[in-house]
């Protein structure tokens, strides 16, 4: 079953997400982060939580403030709030009956979704798909007009998915407080890195390189013939199976 929800973040703004139940109640459940100047609408998202809840996970899909159709502003989507967003939505998931929690994300919400897992005890694994193996402060996506623009007036225009969207500074400052070199190492929980070998956005060279921050328990996988938005079937389908057995082994090992 899947329900339409809202809930309040720490700005009082209101929150969308899906919220996937199984048929039978559970007290597992699986919180999942969009990629940058996304939504929760996404493919790989949708289909990662169709399956997960066959698997007796309860699911929460969200979108975080100032995307999709969650209140806020997207010039406000820093790092920061939205590791706060998905804290709040793992606060609704436990209201839900949830004890056991699981988060996972896409690009710029698997970023979120690690950070997230490091300062969260409740969290029990941790999935990234298509991350960066840095906070995205590099301002490499911008082109030389729009660094300018940056660079003077201290925010920067650009269009993506047919949005008319805008960034400040404290977007790259933010981001720039992560480092992943000090962070990682001392994550406690198992870390599963799904990466395609065929990323035009993020390369592949940047999943090992999250995998040497923290060798020990994390698992690597790299599909063959997927791009960044694991945009065919056959890949898609690959990458729903191999994480789903992957936290339904991790769940089950804790007892769930």
């Amino acid at each position: 079953m899947q329900q339409q929800i809202q809930f309040p973040n720490h700005w009082g703004e209101t929150l969308a997400g899906t919220f996937h139940v199984p048929a039978e109640d559970s007290r597992r459940g699986i919180i999942l982060g969009h990629c940058f100047t996304c939504s929760r609408h996404t493919r790989i998202l949708r289909d990662l939580s169709l399956a997960l809840v066959e698997e007796q996970f309860k699911v929460l899909r969200f979108d975080f403030s100032g995307n999709g159709q969650s209140e806020g502003s997207f010039s406000e989507s820093i790092y920061s709030k939205q590791i706060s967003d998905m804290k709040v939505a793992a606060s609704f998931m436990a209201a839900e009956g949830v004890s056991w929690f699981g988060l996972a994300g896409h690009s710029m919400g698997a970023m979120v979704a690690l950070l997230a897992a490091a300062e969260m005890d409740i969290v029990r694994a941790v999935c990234t798909l298509a991350s960066k193996a840095s906070a995205l402060h590099s301002t490499h996506f911008l082109n030389e007009s729009q660094r300018h623009e940056l660079q003077n007036i201290g925010r920067v225009h650009f269009v993506s998915r047919g949005r008319n969207l805008e960034l400040t500074n404290s977007f790259f400052t933010d981001a720039a407080q992560y480092q992943l070199s000090k962070i990682l190492p001392s994550l406690v929980q198992p870390w599963l890195i799904v990466h395609g070998d065929q990323d035009e956005i993020i390369p592949a060279r940047d999943a090992y390189r999250l995998q040497q921050y923290k060798p020990a328990d994390t698992d690597l996988a790299i599909i063959a013939d997927a791009d960044h938005m694991f945009s065919q079937d056959a890949q898609r389908q690959e990458v729903t199976d191999l994480v789903v057995k992957w936290f339904t082994r991790q769940a089950r090992e804790d007892g769930f």
